[in-house]
């Protein structure tokens, strides 16, 4: 006989929601990935997926996902609806959570032949790292940093923005922004600061300069890179804004920066 679908009292899914808190994920060194894609993606790198909890008609609905999870050998523990409620952070959840340790890289683990990386300083909008995560993804970014105060990427917002991504591509996290610095320079990579007051990208992506090893910073949502950060680079560049628009937000600005780079260095 098939085990009951467990419920909100149940040891394991109160386990499980306390990682909605950022000291027990660090205590725990785990945290929730929601969502079918998530969990897909997490089954596919090794040593993260930990354990699944699921709706009862979930695997009917998402047989590939059930499939990538039992190929990773993970336990699928079925929950019923309350259960459910409580894991999700979404208003309408999809079914399946998985809980998965950690996957940050230290900066050292980073592939010492990277070409293009993605450092955000001080980055507070878990929905905007995670995006950023994303579009580094996409861009064929060899790994993004988290510099200074920069959220947690496993804050369950940014986990669900970077649409999988964070399982796809090193982050490091909890560095400073000089020792970033320093570990571009030690790698060989140009490092570019993004800043509206910097020469046109336009002009940088004519000249060919992206086409050497990158390390794109980005700055906060509300500041910026402060005077400090930008004066760390080896060059600031700003997206020429040709309509009436008064700026872009991180996300849309880092998409653009890291794809000029993509496109330059894959000709």
């Amino acid at each position: 006989m098939a085990a009951e679908p467990l419920t909100p009292r149940s040891p394991r899914v109160k386990a499980a929601r306390k990682l909605h808190r950022r000291a027990s994920r660090t205590s725990a060194r785990r945290f929730l990935a929601e969502g079918p894609q998530a969990v897909r993606e997490a089954a596919g790198l090794a040593d993260c997926l930990i354990e699944v909890f699921a709706e009862p008609s979930a695997a009917d609905r998402h047989p590939d996902v059930a499939a990538a999870v039992a190929a990773a050998g993970v336990p699928w523990t079925l929950v019923d609806d309350a259960a459910m409620g409580a894991l999700a952070e979404t208003i309408a959840p999809q079914g399946i959570i998985g809980v998965c340790s950690f996957v940050d890289a230290e900066l050292d683990h980073i592939p010492a032949d990277a070409r293009l990386v993605a450092i955000c300083v001080d980055v507070r909008d878990p929905g905007n790292a995670g995006v950023v995560i994303r579009c580094a993804d996409a861009a064929g970014a060899d790994a993004v940093v988290l510099a200074g105060t920069s959220v947690d990427p496993y804050n369950g917002k940014c986990v669900r923005s970077s649409a999988g991504s964070l399982f796809h591509l090193p982050v490091s996290i909890g560095v400073s922004v000089d020792t970033v610095a320093d570990w571009c320079r030690q790698r060989g990579l140009r490092l570019v600061a993004a800043d509206a007051g910097g020469a046109s990208l336009d002009h940088e992506i004519v000249s060919g300069r992206l086409a050497a090893p990158t390390a794109w910073l980005f700055g906060n949502e509300a500041h910026g890179l402060s005077a400090r950060h930008a004066a760390a680079a080896d060059t600031v560049v700003g997206i020429p804004i040709h309509g009436r628009a008064e700026s872009l937000n991180l996300a849309t600005a880092a998409a653009i920066c890291l794809y000029a780079s993509a496109h330059v260095q894959r000709g």
